[in-house]
């Protein structure tokens, strides 16, 4: 353990944690005590909940010391984006329309992390709406590698405290991208499960039949602790799926002799820096140094038409999530995610229907790609992190916004497969650069396991921002 304690992995702080080595108060305080002394100049948290973590971090000691450890999960500080409902404290979404709301019950997910013992330190800051354009009034994450630079979209706040050793692990939603873009820009890891196999009850809706809830984490194996947590069953979902949870973190280290490995070099270089292209493509050959065998596919010819489906539905959905407020409160919107509600409203249902059509030929031929392989491997975002401006966060939506930007995450949202992003090096910049896999439908313990094989190889993982 040559790392700071505040970027240490949950696998290295547990065992500390449960033998008494290592209290979670004094987690804890150290973790407020960083955010306190960062989070002035980064802005990830939109609310810290200390005296509530340290009422959990106190009985969680007390409980391990009476005998009763939950997990791997018990004391550890964590953090949850600000759509998820947490009982007696607010819940804004990212926007002014709810800056007093405050639930009365918790999302499951919140539920279920407090049940296997982890200490909440708060709520994270994000895009309105979960969207891409942020709320005038409240506050823009910085991406800890470097000021004024992307972090990632709507899950901002959860990619640059998990970067940024402000909290242990993070839950982040994924729509077209936003676990995948904030972890792969902010350099952590990031597992967008299958859909459904996260409950969704409490958590705010962007556009329901393609949202994910996942952990952003500082390793794969972290991330396989979370998804324990999280998933399962949760009857208050009727989207969420039957199927028995696993144990994520069983033949961690089985490695990845024997998988075979999808990979689209085309789809790898196409429209990307040369230096992004070079590492994801470095990565798939470590892979196959370990024994994966890399099979070449070609990604669905029509990809560029099957994107252009997205923005109807996203915002055709995502204008039913918010009927009660808009446009009765228009004007307390931003004006990003203001006229993206706008745009869904205006959609007739005659366009939904044919986006629903492109979207279902999509994860048709998206299903061809995968059949006969156990992974595919591309690039989790398109670009590194680049300069952005106040007045690009919280302007409207650009004239030039081109949905290919998300050719490397929307597809899988589509189909509903669950993905794990990795950091795979450094742009010319310092810059993270993240490689993704993306598996079969429940294959999260797959995921978990090769990219943990990857981490074993390499060193990426260990890099941490300059703050």
């Amino acid at each position: 353990m040559t790392d700071a304690l505040h970027y240490q992995t949950i696998t290295e702080i547990a065992p500390r944690i449960r033998s008494g080595a290592l209290t979670s108060v004094e987690l804890t305080e150290a973790q407020l005590a960083r955010i306190d002394a960062l989070d002035g100049r980064l802005k990830a948290y939109a609310t810290v909940t200390a005296d509530h973590a340290r009422a959990q971090a106190r009985a969680a000691d007390a409980e391990i010391a009476a005998g009763r450890y939950r997990g791997p999960l018990h004391g550890v500080p964590i953090a949850v984006k600000d759509l998820c409902f947490t009982r007696g404290v607010r819940t804004m979404g990212g926007s002014a329309v709810f800056a007093d709301h405050v639930p009365d019950f918790d999302a499951t997910v919140v539920r279920r992390l407090a049940a296997a013992g982890a200490v909440l330190l708060g709520k994270l800051n994000l895009t309105e709406g979960a969207m891409a354009g942020y709320n005038p009034k409240l506050d823009v994450p910085e991406n800890p590698w470097k000021a004024s630079h992307w972090s990632g979209a709507s899950s901002s706040g959860s990619g640059c405290a998990t970067a940024a050793g402000l909290a242990y692990a993070t839950l982040g939603s994924d729509t077209g991208g936003s676990i995948r873009h904030p972890a792969a820009v902010c350099g952590t890891v990031g597992l967008k499960p299958t859909w459904g196999r996260v409950s969704r009850h409490g958590v705010m809706d962007l556009a329901a039949s393609l949202d994910h809830v996942g952990p952003l984490t500082r390793s794969a194996a972290d991330a396989g602790l979370v998804m324990q947590a999280i998933s399962g069953r949760d009857a208050s979902d009727p989207t969420s799926l039957p199927d028995p949870v696993p144990d994520f973190l069983a033949g961690l280290d089985a490695g990845v002799a024997g998988l075979r490995i999808g990979h689209d070099e085309r789809y790898t270089h196409e429209d990307m820096a040369p230096d992004f292209a070079a590492a994801v493509a470095d990565a798939v050959r470590v892979l196959e140094r370990l024994g994966a065998t890399i099979v070449p596919v070609t990604m669905p010819a029509r990809l560029r038409e099957y994107m252009t489906a997205w923005p109807v539905l996203c915002a055709s959905e995502a204008a039913a999530a918010h009927v009660a407020t808009y446009p009765s409160r228009a004007d307390d919107y931003g004006p990003w995610f203001r006229q993206w509600l706008a745009n869904g409203a205006a959609h007739t249902a005659v366009e939904y229907a044919r986006a629903q059509e492109l979207r279902a030929a999509c994860v048709g031929d998206l299903r061809q790609v995968m059949h006969g392989i156990d992974l595919l491997a591309c690039p989790s975002t398109a670009r590194a992190a680049y300069p952005v401006t106040p007045e690009m966060m919280y302007g409207p939506i650009p004239k030039d916004r081109d949905p290919w930007l998300s050719r490397f995450t929307v597809p899988t949202d589509y189909a509903g497969m669950p993905t794990i992003s990795l950091p795979c090096g450094l742009d010319r910049a310092g810059l993270p650069l993240s490689l993704q896999l993306v598996g079969h439908h429940l294959a999260e313990a797959l995921l978990v396991r090769a990219g943990h094989a990857f981490e074993r190889a390499t060193d990426f993982h260990t890099l941490h921002p300059p703050v």
